[in-house]
């Protein structure tokens, strides 16, 4: 574990030594301009030398630097260099220190390309009137646009001040205002310290809607009513959060609705997670999204994955935390549907990876890779799993009491994989002698696949749709169904139950009668066109080419491109699509694609 001491675990994506010199806090000027598609930085750092360092190492990407001083803005310029260039790590900033440094200043430029940045046009906004800029910090794109020990095991606080144009609002993972300035200056503070990958940044033609006294909701003015009334819960998963696992730490919980082209489900940047507007499906349906993202404001943002080898510490405790959520929110029939999806989906991920693969345990080994590689089902469903069989064999009570004593232990903290392994020993498994070894620990951890002692899941309201699925596949017409009462999950698990091989005629039948096609919930597209696809179901043509050009997603985008390659003729309507759309995604998307499909001809 590390703290603000010179305890560190060593980080193989980061250059930076922090047990010899750490960050603790970020004085940050940011100029944001949109006509060069650039940020220009001044970054001072208040250091903590734990061994009299005479240097420090940063890590960079793509930034270009202009000057470095001791000891504050006005202090004494330095000498630097930057070190050859990696293509996942990509340089070390080694800046040369006296022992008795404080502070090193950091004047530089950010270039149009900075993978962390997504610059759109009007045009590719919800209201098509103002340009919009958003950042993907995670895993380790912070220091294309922020020289920085990036590193989720180093925590800093931060104040900021940004200059955007003044009809734009700036927004961070801080105290954020709620209302634009005449002059586009904003001013913004972080007390409670995070690591690097949580820094974000926002500008846009944005408005705000308080949902209560400490949550609310960003968005384009176009956006803003519909997506005020979808979260209109969001007061009630705070305070359910807080009734199961401590009280929220971070003061205000807002939310930020971004273009279609952001390429994730959420993002938890402490204080204002990022969302897709892909959630906003007018019932409230998808919502276990932003229960997944408040969770983690206890697992990963309070208590952090010291690397990204530990990656399932942050999400599978968050997976089922969200489910606790939803469970106190909406009951535990809905919970359970959640977690069939998810089991589906861990068990899609194991048939990709391979059952016996190293990338299946939950502690990971990327070293030399990037860590975005391990962003996939096993942290989020076998993490979740294994928890979840801890329940099974401890009771619920106990494991809630571990958990939360676990948040408070280590809140604002890093924890690695062998370090929670024994807390886990000498505060739960040791009480209960054998636990272990039932619970078969080191297979869940250190193995690949699912171990066999995870205890079956199961939903009940998936009974009916199994139950109609088959009615159908033995000649029940779509319209005699009895589907009056589902939700999207309903309609998802019913969508992935469909056998393959469907012929035009029964899509058409399910199309005319359900209205897949043209639904407005992205969950329910994304499981509807691999079929469509599948058959050449030309009903569908063109609302998968909006889609896929419109959706920046990587949940959604990776399947279904795939799914094109699968059949005659898809591959080039998969690269013509991607050619399209190329320009809309974030560069955490395109870097996925460009090696699925190959990087298209400028």
């Amino acid at each position: 574990m590390s703290s603000a001491t010179s305890s560190f675990i060593s980080d193989p994506h980061s250059y930076g030594r922090p047990a010899e010199v750490s960050v603790h806090h970020l004085d940050l000027d940011l100029l944001i301009d949109f006509d060069t598609r650039t940020l220009a930085g001044t970054a001072t750092w208040q250091l903590s030398n734990h061994a009299g360092a005479t240097e420090l190492l940063l890590d960079t990407r793509d930034l270009s630097i202009d000057e470095v001083l001791l000891n504050g803005p006005a202090g004494t310029p330095t000498s630097f260099t930057l070190g050859p260039a990696d293509p996942v790590l990509g340089q070390c900033l080694r800046i040369r220190l006296q022992p008795d440094t404080a502070a090193v200043t950091i004047r530089y430029r950010t270039l149009p390309g900075a993978a962390a940045l997504q610059w759109l046009a009007p045009e590719q906004t919800a209201g098509r009137r103002q340009p919009f800029l958003f950042t993907q910090s995670q895993a380790i794109l912070a220091r294309t646009w922020l020289p920085c020990q990036d590193s989720p095991g180093v925590r800093f606080t931060y104040e900021a001040r940004a200059q955007v144009p003044a009809p734009l609002l700036a927004l961070m993972s801080a105290e954020n205002p709620q209302e634009r300035t005449a002059t586009g200056e904003y001013h913004f503070r972080m007390s409670q310290p995070i690591p690097a990958y949580l820094m974000a940044l926002a500008v846009g033609d944005l408005e705000f809607h308080p949902l209560s006294a400490r949550t609310g909701v960003y968005a384009e003015a176009v956006t803003l009513p519909g997506a005020a009334d979808e979260f209109s819960d969001l007061e009630k998963m705070v305070t359910a959060a807080e009734d199961l696992y401590g009280p929220y730490r971070w003061e205000r919980y807002d939310l930020l609705v971004l273009p279609p082209s952001f390429p994730f489900g959420g993002m938890e940047n402490p204080r204002l997670t990022f969302v897709t507007p892909t959630i906003l499906a007018g019932d409230r349906s998808l919502t276990s999204l932003v229960a997944h993202e408040l969770a983690h404001s206890w697992s990963g943002n309070l208590v952090t994955n010291a690397t990204w080898n530990d990656f399932w510490l942050n999400e599978g405790f968050t997976v089922y935390f969200e489910r606790r959520i939803m469970e106190e929110l909406y009951g535990r029939t809905y919970a359970d549907m959640l977690q069939v999806l998810g089991h589906t989906a861990l068990l899609h991920t194991l048939d990709e990876l391979g059952h016996t693969s190293p990338d299946t345990h939950l502690h990971l080994n990327l070293a030399g890779r990037d860590p975005d590689e391990g962003l996939n089902e096993i942290a989020y469903e076998k993490g979740n799993y294994l928890l979840r069989t801890l329940e099974h064999f401890v009771g619920r009570e106990a494991l809630d009491t571990f958990i939360k004593e676990y948040f408070a232990r280590h809140s604002f903290r890093s924890m690695d994989t062998a370090s929670f392994v024994l807390y886990l020993r000498q505060e739960l498994l040791d009480q209960h002698p054998g636990l272990e070894e039932q619970l078969q620990l080191d297979a869940w951890i250190q193995g690949p696949g699912l171990p066999a002692v995870a205890p079956p899941v199961s939903a009940s309201r998936f009974t009916a749709v199994t139950e109609a699925l088959r009615q159908w596949q033995d000649g029940t017409p779509a319209a005699a169904l009895d589907t009056t009462s589902w939700s999207s999950h309903e309609w998802v698990h019913f969508l992935q139950g469909l056998p393959p091989g469907l012929t035009t005629a029964q899509l058409t039948e399910l199309d005319t009668t359900f209205g897949f096609t043209h639904s407005g919930n992205s969950e329910i597209l994304a499981a509807w066109f691999p079929h469509t696809i599948a058959a050449g179901y030309e009903p569908a043509q063109a609302a998968l080419h909006q889609f896929m050009t419109r959706v920046g997603r990587r949940k959604f985008l990776v399947p279904l491109y795939r799914a094109l390659l699968a059949v005659p003729g898809g591959a080039d309507q998969a690269r013509r699509i991607y050619a399209e759309a190329r320009g809309n995604y974030h560069a955490v998307a395109t870097s996925t694609f460009d090696a699925l499909l190959g990087k298209p001809a400028e």
